[in-house]
């Protein structure tokens, strides 16, 4: 059972009772979070029920390390669920995440506290209303059948959808390219604070710092431009796939080690400069298991190969990079972190021939930041000052060509 398909027969429940709207699958499915429950039943059985205005394809997998419960949803729209709507005390299920995923794909991840296989699954779709109700009952297995069982999709028309890459538009080479990554996305929010998500406030802060580079006759493109999850890895094909001169990943995370307040720039190391910074890629690192990825099959031997790469050929790049940044947004007010140059092993920061740095523009732990990430005037100068460093480090890294070995 190494992936559960009921796409097929919810489209052939759809084709009777229900609108022409979701016969053709445009409209989204509104999800009901009052008729949606997770519930513990004895002899180790769960039950999930996800209630929606109309059925929708969908499929259902199992990961493994850490135990997952994937669904994928075509069209369905989370927006009015909160994240206790569904799960009002850890059980089985000891956590739900949901959201969106990819264009025209939303998913959601519930996290096992113990091995657990659907028992049953089906969409019963009301014949009168055209609403539907996902139903899924989980059953306690052995680990090894939930090893066995686990694995993501193989099917080429569902993998490709939602594990593609975003296809970036292609940069002009005869110019500077710039890479903007603006953290989280879609299904992961990133940090959260008051009503702020972090995906949300780098999304716009990335566009914002894209205009300022375009109106200096930078090329600029951005990893995702619209409220989607991206992979860490898909977020350096990207990079690579337009030939970029650089890649600046943005956050504004929430982190309550070694007094995290104030702009920070980040640059690739084996071993992070501090604890708090060694948490802090910890949690960035989480994003795809957050988001529901597989993460089998990873090479550790070329990842390290890698690592070896971007020492030689673009940590003295990056570092000038990360140097200048601090300078600029210093200048600029910050206001900066008692230690604003760290080092750490991000994923997104990999890259063997791109400098590469991640900027933390503020931490949402920090009321001071929070303060500042939500004044539109503090945020406007914060991007002029790192569009002018951009630029910067541009005309001294050409200058600087000639002497770089080859």
């Amino acid at each position: 059972m190494r992936a559960i398909f009921r796409g097929l027969a919810v489209l052939l429940a759809c084709a009777g009772p229900v609108t022409v709207a979701a016969q053709e699958l445009t409209a989204l499915a509104r999800v009901d979070p009052i008729e949606s429950a997770v519930s513990d039943r004895w002899f180790g059985k769960t039950d999930l029920t996800v209630a929606l205005s109309q059925g929708v394809p969908f499929r259902v997998f199992l990961l493994d390390d850490p135990a997952r419960l994937i669904v994928d949803f075509r069209e369905a729209d989370w927006s009015n669920v909160a994240r206790g709507d569904l799960l009002e005390k850890p059980g089985r299920i000891s956590a739900l995440r949901f959201g969106a995923f990819q264009p025209g794909w939303s998913r959601l991840v519930a996290d096992l506290a113990e091995p657990m296989v659907p028992a049953e699954i089906g969409m019963p779709v009301d014949a009168s209303s055209g609403k539907a109700r996902l139903e899924i009952t989980l059953e306690r297995v052995e680990p090894a059948i939930f090893a066995e069982a686990a694995g993501a999709p193989v099917d080429p028309d569902w993998t490709t959808a939602l594990t593609a890459p975003p296809k970036p538009a292609v940069a002009d080479k005869d110019s500077f390219t710039v890479v903007l990554d603006p953290g989280h996305g879609g299904i992961d929010p990133g940090a959260q604070r008051e009503g702020l998500d972090e995906k949300d406030l780098m999304l716009n802060f990335a566009r914002d710092l894209r205009d300022a580079l375009r109106r200096k006759g930078v090329d600029v493109l951005l990893t995702r431009d619209e409220d989607i999850f991206v992979a860490l890895e898909h977020r350096v094909a990207i990079a690579h796939q337009a030939e970029a001169d650089l890649f600046i990943s943005l956050h504004a995370d929430s982190l309550s080690q070694g007094g995290a307040s104030g702009a920070t720039v980040y640059t690739l190391s084996d071993d992070a400069s501090d604890v708090a910074t060694e948490h802090l890629a910890a949690r960035h690192d989480r994003s795809d298991i957050i988001a529901g990825a597989d993460l089998t099959g990873s090479d550790d031997q070329v990842a390290g190969i890698l690592l070896d790469l971007a020492r030689q050929e673009t940590e003295p790049r990056s570092d000038a990079l990360a140097e200048i940044l601090v300078e600029g947004m210093g200048a600029a007010g910050g206001p900066l972190n008692s230690r604003p140059l760290r080092r750490a092993g991000f994923s997104v920061l990999k890259s063997a021939d791109i400098p590469s740095v991640l900027v933390e523009v503020g931490f949402l732990s920090s009321k001071r930041d929070l303060t500042n990430l939500r004044d539109p005037v503090w945020r406007a100068s914060m991007v002029s000052a790192m569009a002018d460093a951009i630029v910067t480090w541009r005309d001294q890294d050409a200058s600087l060509k000639p002497l770089i070995r080859k």
